[in-house]
Formats: C-alpha cells, sequence, structure tokens
C-alpha cells in the first residue's frame, strides 16, 4: 500500500483546512485509515482514525468537535477536515494505513504504511 497526502498549507488561526490521503496499491487489505501528527521536538501523536469498512471514527481530545475524518471508498481516499485551526495544530501531518484488524486505532504501531507528511502551519 502506497500513501500520498496532500493539502497541507499555511492557514490563520481560526481557519480550515482539508487534508487528502490517497492509496494505492493492495487497497482491497485496508482495515483502517489513520491520522497522526509530529510538531518540533515532539513524538508524534494519533489525531484521529477511521475503519475502512465499518466508517466508525476515533479522535484524540485534543481535536474533538474541530476536527472530522471521513473516507470514499470508492476513489481509496481519505479525508482530514480541519477547522477552528489553532498555532498549536502547527506539525506535520501523517496519513497511516494498516492491513490487519486491530482493536486499538491509537498507537503507532497499529499502522504498517505510513504517507510522506504534509506540513501544517497555523499562524496566530
Amino acid at each position: 500500500v502506497q500513501l500520498v497526502e496532500s493539502g497541507g498549507g499555511l492557514v490563520q488561526a481560526g481557519g480550515s483546512l482539508r487534508l487528502s490521503c490517497v492509496a494505492s496499491g493492495s487497497i482491497f487489505s485496508i482495515n483502517a485509515m489513520g491520522w497522526f501528527r509530529q510538531a518540533p521536538g515532539k513524538e508524534r501523536e494519533f489525531v484521529s482514525a477511521v475503519n475502512w469498512s465499518g466508517g466508525s471514527t476515533v479522535f484524540a481530545d485534543s481535536v474533538k468537535g474541530r476536527f472530522t475524518i471521513a473516507r470514499d471508498n470508492a476513489k481509496n481516499t481519505g479525508f482530514l477536515q480541519m477547522n477552528s485551526l489553532k498555532p498549536e495544530d502547527t506539525a506535520v501531518y501523517y496519513c497511516a494505513a494498516r492491513t490487519y484488524y486491530s482493536r486499538s486505532y491509537v498507537g503507532i504501531n497499529d499502522y504498517n504504511y505510513w504517507g510522506q507528511g504534509t506540513q501544517v502551519t497555523v499562524s496566530s
């Protein structure tokens, strides 16, 4: 599975961005897609995830009510809609996918494929 993110950029606080993640390769085997982020000097942290077949979603507390996640199975694409952005949301955002079942969605080790990342910068 190959993952390519897009949609990052520079936005003012309170603004919105939508990230996309296009999957290719053995897409029939995808079980879930997640989004993580990593700010300078910090560890990579979980943001959100979606079950690829059932559509159930999970969010980090820090983004609940501001971010939504969706997937378009026909287009093999996942989306992260980010609203009411804050300067602390500034980070490189990574798309991740897994091809096996797990009850956990929030760990880095819960995914076996990663995109290259896209920069999101929120100015105050």
